[in-house]
Formats: C-alpha cells, sequence, structure tokens
C-alpha cells in the first residue's frame, strides 16, 4: 500500500510540473500578442484545461490515450518483477520527473509525454529486457515524434494561407482586433487539447499500477480496485486533470520565450492560426488514442505558420536545437529510468 501511495504521489508530481512545463504550449501566442497578460493566459489555460476532463468522459466517451499508456510495459512484466511492481512505474516516474525539471530549468521545450514514456519503458527494460515492452505501443509513439509536428506545421501552413486569402481585403487595424478576440477561442481549443493529452498518460501510469496492485494484493479496497481501463475510477481522473491545471497556473516563462518569439516572431492572425492547427492536431491524435507531445505539434504549427512568409523567417538554429532535445528526449529518460531502478532494487 506504501509503495502504491508513493507511485500515486509521484504522477500527481509529474502532472503538476507537466502542467507548468507545458504552460507555454497554450499561452505563448496569446501573451506574445498580448491579447492577455501572462496571469490572466494562465488562469484561461488552466481552466480549459480541467474543462477537458467533461469533454473526455461526457463527450468523447472514454480515455483512450491513458490506455495507450498503459500498455506501454507488458502488465505480467510488471506485476513479475522482483514480485514488486512498484519498483518499475516509480523508477520510470522518478527519470522522467527529473528530466523534465532540466529542461525547465534551461528553458528547453521538451516533450513531457516522450520523457514518461521513455521512462516508464527504460525501467521496464531494466527488470526484465526488451522483451517488457511493448515494441508496437512505442514504436507508434516514436513515430509520431515526427508526424505530430508534420501534422501541426502542414495545417499551420494551410490554416493561414486560407485566413489570409479571407481576410485580404480588410484594414489591417479592424483585422488584427479580429484576430486578437479569435485567439480566445483558438487558445482555449488548444488548452482542451493539453489537457486531453497529457493528463490522460498520468492516468496510464497510475491505472498501470492500480492493476499490478489489484493482481498481486488480496482484498483490495475498492476505491483502488481496477482489473482493466474498464474499472477506471473517477478520482483517478480528476486528480489528473486537477493536477495539471494548477501546474498550468505556476505558468513556464522560460519555456514560453521560446515558443513565443524565438522561432518566429507572431501577429494575432499568425498566433490564432497557430492554435488553430496544434489544436487540431490534437484532436485528431486523441481520436487515434496516440499519446503526442503537445510541444512538439505547437511547434510544427508556429513553424507552418512563420513558413507562409518565407522560410527565412523560421529561426531554424533555434528549431535544430528544439529537435535535438526532442529526439533525445526518450533515449535519456530510458537510460536514467534504468540507473533509478538499479538503484532502487539495491535497497529493496
Amino acid at each position: 500500500m506504501t509503495l502504491l501511495i508513493v507511485i500515486i504521489v509521484l504522477a500527481i508530481i509529474f502532472d503538476f510540473i507537466n502542467g507548468f512545463h507545458d504552460a507555454a504550449n497554450s499561452i505563448a501566442t496569446v501573451v506574445s500578442t498580448k491579447v492577455l497578460t501572462p496571469t490572466q493566459a494562465v488562469i484561461w489555460a488552466a481552466f480549459f484545461n480541467f474543462v477537458a476532463y467533461f469533454i473526455a468522459k461526457y463527450i468523447i466517451g472514454g480515455f483512450g490515450i491513458a490506455d495507450t499508456v498503459s500498455k506501454t510495459v507488458n502488465m505480467d512484466y510488471i506485476i513479475q518483477t522482483f514480485g514488486n511492481p512498484s519498483i518499475v512505474i516509480i523508477a520510470g516516474l522518478v527519470a522522467a520527473i527529473t528530466w523534465n525539471l532540466i529542461t525547465w530549468w534551461f528553458g528547453i521545450p521538451s516533450s513531457s509525454s516522450h520523457t514518461l514514456i521513455g521512462g516508464f519503458a527504460g525501467a521496464g527494460i531494466a527488470a526484465s529486457g526488451f522483451s517488457a515492452i511493448h515494441a508496437g505501443v512505442v514504436g507508434v509513439i516514436a513515430l509520431f515524434i515526427v508526424v505530430a509536428p508534420l501534422i501541426g506545421m502542414v495545417a499551420g501552413n494551410l490554416i493561414t494561407i486560407l485566413t489570409l486569402h479571407l481576410v485580404k481585403k480588410a484594414k489591417p487595424g479592424k483585422a488584427d482586433r479580429w484576430f486578437k478576440n479569435l485567439q480566445l477561442v483558438s487558445s482555449a481549443a488548444l488548452s482542451i487539447g493539453h489537457g486531453l493529452n497529457d493528463s490522460q498518460k498520468v492516468m496510464g501510469i497510475i491505472a498501470a499500477a492500480l492493476i499490478a496492485y489489484t493482481a498481486t494484493t488480496p482484498d483490495v479496497h475498492p476505491w483502488l480496485y481496477m482489473n482493466d481501463m474498464n474499472d477506471m475510477h473517477d478520482w483517478v481522473p480528476l486528480v489528473c486533470f486537477t493536477a495539471i491545471a494548477l501546474g498550468t497556473v505556476c505558468g513556464g516563462w522560460k519555456i514560453m520565450k521560446t515558443m513565443g518569439n524565438r522561432i518566429t516572431k507572431i501577429t494575432p492572425i499568425e498566433g490564432f492560426c497557430a492554435q488553430t492547427a496544434g489544436s487540431l492536431t490534437l484532436f485528431i491524435t486523441e481520436i487515434l488514442h496516440v499519446p503526442v507531445s503537445t510541444t512538439h505539434v505547437i511547434t510544427g504549427s508556429i513553424i507552418g505558420v512563420g513558413s507562409v512568409k518565407r522560410l527565412a523567417a523560421v529561426r531554424w538554429g533555434v528549431t535544430k536545437d528544439l529537435v535535438l532535445a526532442w529526439v533525445l528526449t526518450i533515449p535519456i529518460s530510458a537510460v536514467m529510468a534504468m540507473l533509478v531502478y538499479r538503484l532502487i532494487i539495491l535497497f529493496v
């Protein structure tokens, strides 16, 4: 029971950190175009992060991304690990939290999603070898490191071209006022997509822990009993969506500077187009049940929007550094989780 509580607490901490680490994804453009102050923006984003819970439960009707994440490591291997399924999950969470804090400190917009997947998979490999992980699940997630920002980039490019065509006869000042208001809508949609996507990843980790705990513990308390994803208790998503919303309120100003203006300068029209493209991409991946990085998606969208002006408008040097961080996140998190796992079993 104690280790299960440790897992749940660590998962909530990760979700909170995920919120302030990724806050910039939802609010960077709306702040850089001065539609909202930073304080107003984080409150706005946090509110819609939480609204996403009701959309997932009552409109979408399920938590498909959580189910995908829970299958990263084969449940049989988690249960068999030294008779203690907690070790794999704890090691993965500690590694993911550590990498998230490192990248936040240096202002690197890396993927909270991929550090969690990398940590979980790495701990599973350390425990039982490569056969412990579902290669197909990890492969699809890794593929979307490339696919997700490409979808965002193409969507951002096309939406910008279409939008500029529709407003080509409007006076610039009037168009700016329109799109400052529309940015509130697109920012809300992006925050909903962020909540839908990122909150469910931690739900998947908690679900894996509860399923393993149920399989190895007699007389499980009804609130902790979970045989499969159909037994998900309401407290799990409510806690996860609340944690990410609170994290978003705390903000992530270092990363926001990168996302807001270092990739390309953003106007209200471009901010609206980037956020709309990002939210559409997240809704598509939600339907596909693929956990993706909101950081990757909005970065691709901003690049797509900026490239409409001209390719030189995008600061490709900054973009190259971001891509390098994306590629390294899963393997670094996996190696860190392996080391953490080895350290834990020395004392267990």
